[in-house]
């Protein structure tokens, strides 16, 4: 008799009848990839912890990084930034009517809801290429010295960054070798910046209310403006026009910010557009009644899962980029 009641347990133990914490395979399953994947945007950012720590000096200010509004032109830091995170964080809140609707079955609900993560999902990912875009054309330019240093260009009396467009002179014979005709700059440069750095030094010499910012840091903490004589003198170590930001180069500040931000906001931006995708499946399934029929919309709450993650992850990316 005990045998029997042993055997019985046994079989009831290792036959896949048993629930942990009451939850299904598949969502199960969910949270060991959310917990996998926490590890992976954990290790990126640490990494990025170490650097800006490690480079301290020459680490961009976001403040004058991110300074973007579609449509508007002037100074806006933080602006758009602030609203693509009220968005992604909203669209949260919708995922979590959608799964409270269809605890409920109410399949309506199910249907609007999913629809509004979806539309809060795309304008995200639209509003991170367009910052990307506006990342890589850069706005004022500046040019770097042989070490590797970054000289930006500042308004002596304001301390407001200019831009090279603003004073830089063009000289005519400057370029006359390099055109596209006779293929010199594809060899020489790859890339043909808009002016060189002998335009740059002419227009320097004639504008003394435009002065060279250094990535030093002084003792208040800021970084270093030289005076126009200082500016002049420095600018003869320049050996290259930088404009905006790529993985090699990078107007603002340490390359490695560039590398950085390309790399953890573009994982993340592919997690938030695989989530969209995934959304508009399974929006289409509730839409054909799929769910309904199977009595339950636990495929929604396992996709709701992976979004509030999506949106988690996002606070920590927010907090370590643009707010530290």
């Amino acid at each position: 008799m005990d045998s029997t009641v042993t055997s019985a347990s046994e079989e009831n133990v290792w036959g896949g009848g048993n629930k942990p914490l009451g939850a299904s395979y598949g969502k199960l399953m969910m949270w060991f990839f959310l917990v996998s994947d926490a590890l992976t945007f954990s290790g990126f950012l640490a990494a990025y912890g170490f650097s800006r720590f490690k480079f301290i000096e020459t680490w961009p200010i976001a403040d004058e990084v991110f300074t973007h509004v579609p449509f508007f032109h002037g100074n806006f830091p933080m602006y758009y930034v602030a609203f693509m995170t009220f968005i992604l964080i909203m669209s949260s809140v919708t995922m979590v009517l959608a799964v409270d609707a269809g605890h409920n079955n109410k399949k309506n609900a199910v249907i609007w809801y999913m629809f509004l993560t979806i539309i809060g999902g795309a304008i995200f990912v639209g509003s991170q290429a367009w910052e990307w875009a506006t990342f890589i054309k850069g706005d004022y330019g500046a040019v770097e010295t042989k070490g590797g240093r970054i000289l930006q260009f500042v308004n002596a009396d304001t301390g407001e960054r200019v831009a090279l467009s603003e004073f830089a002179k063009t000289l005519p014979s400057e370029r006359t070798g390099h055109q596209r005709k006779n293929g010199v700059w594809f060899y020489d440069e790859g890339f043909l910046p808009s002016y060189t750095v002998n335009e740059v030094m002419a227009g320097l010499k004639v504008n003394s209310d435009v002065v060279i910012r250094t990535e030093q840091i002084n003792e208040e903490g800021e970084k270093t403006v030289l005076d126009h004589a200082a500016s002049l003198e420095k600018l003869k170590d320049g050996v290259l026009v930088v404009e905006g930001a790529n993985l090699v180069r990078n107007e603002y500040g340490s390359r490695l910010f560039a590398d950085f931000f390309f790399f953890i906001t573009g994982f993340h931006g592919f997690h938030v557009f695989s989530g969209v995708v995934i959304n508009i499946i399974i929006f289409f399934n509730v839409i054909l009644g799929t769910y309904e029929r199977r009595g339950h919309y636990e495929m929604v709450e396992k996709v709701g899962l992976y979004w509030h993650f999506v949106d988690l992850v996002w606070v920590f990316v927010f907090t370590f980029f643009y707010l530290v």
